[in-house]
């Protein structure tokens, strides 16, 4: 039975226990068979998705691409329809020697990288290799270009530990080693039965994430820790990182965790050694691993750190960074509440991290809290919600939150497996706040957060400031492990699955789109190559019929004229009252942008189009929301001018003219 429903598109990662889940061949057949029945598109195996899941086979076993070279492989990647089609019928069957025999391919390649790594001359390395040559790689043709690569990626890895001390320079190089010969001895278990249940469990990984970018298999440890992730609550120093081969990349600081109240550690920091240990050429998990530990105790993070000298030239700075571990609960950052004086009152900001909710506290809850605070202590004149980076989270938050800002209605659809559309309504008539109302996205907005602002924006209630569109994620997934604690995780493994898409009151899906900005102001991320429509095998687009008129037809017949009794009367209409001001509002930020020295100067950074630099403002100011200021201020002014105000005290929020 699925039970939790998703609408988040990413999760942390975390190290996880090498034992393996407890398969036979039988369960390779009956849990496909189980995924594709609740998947959105895909109910049978087909040669597309059959050629899909042998490629995801063989990249899983080599991910780097520095075993296998194209002639290993071609009969398998590029296969032929009886291939296909003896695959699938195999498959069916619960035969999976296709598999196996790859497998032992990939044993050869063991053996040979040894054979050319004895032949290749390490003290004479490439110079001026860069860590982003190695990203969507080809497979290498023949022994000579993998050579190549080879002498590449080390020439890389020793420019890293050059910048360390020369006995941690030893150490990490010794680290690069131990975690090849760690590895190759995994993928070369010698027990049977043990080797069957790994190439088992690949197989059913390669399936999963054969039918889309979201739908995928967990051993029973991943399950146990996506559900750490789901729940928002993790252990460390609170840093997202990411492994660039010669080190791991600060890409986020979780706010309220100890990195973040320490201030050392900085995003876009080259992490090389952890307590003196070096981390180049370590896996993601390990060097976790070796961050995390018990509360309140200090970890030792050796840095290499880019700064500009007074000619704006970049020098490499070493250092150590010393953080206390703690317990990172997210329900420390899940939103942040402030505001900014303007004429006789304030324009209230809220940021958003997650949609999150538990059994004390919500994301809808909270932020209605804030928004009483506010007016209850200021004049309201604007509101803005800050919904960047939030990746999603909960379905029924996301209602609940854009219920915060409309009375009755349609929030969202649902179009299942079946074709089945379900709508969930704000039956609410209450509404927090009617004002002027800004949201501010980027291009990592996702899921819930697509939700809340095309919606919003559907019934022209807000207008959204930010990159030119967000991530473009509209599909939800169920997981099939509950959310209770003491549930115990399935020995053979869990899996999530997409189970449809969802769909705004205007009948559209933000899936490859996203949402669509109405004035542009430009981020770090709005030259990035990052969204739902780079994932592999992402769901396409597509849409149903509005539902700004709801006739209920989802709602069983014979409750339907009670429930129309109850909540027809009070509906939210569809608004025009913020068009208007949109093309002068566009034009004052144009002009104000062409004339702000530091927005040209992050333009110029970013059509440099840096893939390794994922921060969130330069060392800048935050531009975007500066200007989202700006433009509340001039919506004020202008909604005062046309004789458009709007009550302001806590007990009643009519627009009105």
């Amino acid at each position: 039975m699925l039970k939790i429903l998703l609408i988040c598109f990413s999760f942390v990662c975390f190290s996880i226990d090498c034992k393996l889940p407890d398969l036979v061949p039988q369960d390779i057949t009956n849990k496909t068979n189980e995924i594709m029945k609740a998947h959105a598109s895909h109910k049978v195996l087909t040669p597309i998705l059959t050629q899909r899941m042998l490629s995801n086979f063989i990249e899983n076993l080599d991910p780097n691409k520095t075993y296998f070279i194209e002639q290993d492989i071609d009969p398998w990647i590029h296969a032929n329809s009886s291939t296909l089609q003896k695959t699938i019928d195999d498959f069916n069957n619960s035969h999976f020697d296709i598999f196996f025999a790859i497998h032992q391919q990939f044993l050869n390649a063991i053996e040979r990288r040894h054979s050319i790594e004895k032949k290749l001359d390490f003290n004479i390395l490439p110079t001026h290799v860069k860590a982003n040559e190695f990203k969507d790689m080809a497979w290498t043709k023949n022994e000579e270009a993998l050579g190549n690569r080879l002498l590449r990626i080390r020439a890389l890895q020793v420019e890293a530990a050059s910048k360390l001390s020369e006995d941690m320079r030893e150490k990490s190089m010794q680290r690069i080693a131990k975690r090849q010969a760690k590895y190759e001895e995994e993928m070369s278990i010698q027990d049977p039965r043990e080797r069957q249940k790994l190439i088992l469990s690949e197989i059913l990984k390669a399936t999963a994430s054969s039918m889309d970018a979201h739908t995928a298999y967990f051993t029973p440890a991943e399950a146990t820790q996506f559900m750490i992730s789901v729940q928002q609550k993790l252990y460390g120093i609170g840093a997202q990182l990411r492994d660039d081969i010669n080190g791991f990349s600060v890409i986020k600081i979780v706010e309220g965790g100890p990195a973040a109240l320490n201030k050392q550690l900085k995003i876009k920091d080259l992490i090389v050694a952890v307590n003196g240990e070096p981390v180049v050429g370590m896996d993601i998990t390990d060097a976790v691993d070796l961050i995390r530990g018990e509360a309140n105790t200090p970890v030792v993070l050796t840095v290499i750190r880019e700064t500009k000298d007074e000619l704006g030239l970049l020098n490499e700075q070493k250092l150590d960074v010393t953080i206390m571990r703690g317990e990172v609960v997210l329900k420390e950052s899940r939103y942040k509440s402030t505001y900014e004086p303007y004429g006789n009152g304030v324009i209230g900001y809220l940021k958003l991290y997650s949609f999150y909710q538990d059994r004390d506290s919500s994301s809808a809850l909270d932020l209605e809290k804030e928004i009483n605070k506010l007016k209850k202590e200021h004049p309201l004149e604007g509101l803005i919600l800050d919904l960047r980076f939030n990746s999603g989270g909960l379905l029924s938050q996301a209602v609940a939150v854009t219920g915060l800002f409309i009375s009755k209605g349609v929030v969202v659809s649902i179009k299942d497996e079946s074709g089945k559309i379900q709508h969930l309504r704000h039956l609410d008539g209450a509404v927090a706040w009617d004002g002027p109302l800004i949201i501010l996205v980027n291009r990592m907005s996702a899921s819930a957060s697509e939700i809340v602002a095309q919606t919003l924006q559907d019934y022209g209630r807000a207008i959204i400031v930010g990159d030119d569109h967000t991530f473009g994620k509209g599909s939800y997934q169920t997981f099939t492990l509950g959310t209770n604690e003491t549930e115990q995780v399935d020995p053979q493994g869990e899996y999530k699955v997409t189970r449809g898409r969802y769909y705004t009151v205007s009948g559209r899906t933000p899936q490859l789109t996203g949402v669509q900005g109405d004035i542009l102001v430009k981020g770090p991320l709005s030259e990035s190559e990052v969204g739902e429509r780079f994932s592999k095998y992402p769901l396409e687009n597509d849409s149903i019929r509005s539902n700004f008129d709801d006739d209920l037809t989802d709602v069983p017949f014979l409750q339907r004229e009670k429930v129309k009794k109850l909540y027809k009367f009070g509906m939210q209409e569809r608004l025009d009252t913020l068009h208007p001001y949109l093309e002068k509002l566009r034009s004052n930020t144009l002009n104000r942008l062409d004339q702000n020295r530091n927005f040209q100067n992050l333009l110029k950074e970013i059509k440099k189009k840096d893939e390794d630099d994922q921060s969130e403002n330069f060392g800048q100011n935050d531009l975007q929301l500066e200007e989202s200021y700006n433009i509340m201020k001039d919506l004020i002014l202008m909604m005062d001018e046309q004789g458009i105000f709007f009550h302001r005290t806590k007990e009643i929020f009519t627009l009105s003219e």
